[in-house]
């Protein structure tokens, strides 16, 4: 296994990492509304908690060497069902025509008081030399 690691994303506030690869797959941990920086966005809109969260996913996408396009499935847990269409509308927006498998989750509530949670299991592709 394989730890993946940026300074481009919020950092893990437990025992875990942002990611993992192992036998030809990324999986990245749940990535909450943290700012790189640390900042926390409990008060952020969820429009503006969704961009945090994905920003976050994306920048340890990339730091793997991963693009969108790699995604095969994405697990979003939101804070209450009626937050469902909005993050269709932002994910769809960021990640284009790429449709990988999803599944959103409406639960009671997230760690902090946030409004949404995301992680995702990716390919990793390799160029054979």
């Amino acid at each position: 296994m394989k730890i993946v690691s940026t300074d481009a994303a919020s950092q893990p506030a437990g025992h875990y990492s942002q990611a993992v690869i192992h036998q030809g797959s990324l999986y990245i941990s749940g990535q909450l509304p943290v700012s790189p920086d640390g900042t926390h966005n409990i008060e952020a809109s969820f429009t503006e908690q969704a961009q945090v969260a994905l920003n976050n996913l994306l920048a340890i996408l990339h730091a793997a060497g991963c693009t969108p396009s790699d995604l095969v499935k994405v697990t979003v847990y939101v804070a209450g069902v009626k937050h469902w269409p909005a993050f269709d509308r932002i994910y769809s927006e960021m990640l284009g025509s790429h449709r990988p498998a999803r599944a959103v989750v409406p639960v009671p509530e997230l760690h902090h008081g946030y409004l949404v949670e995301i992680e995702a299991v990716a390919r990793i592709v390799t160029n054979a030399a």
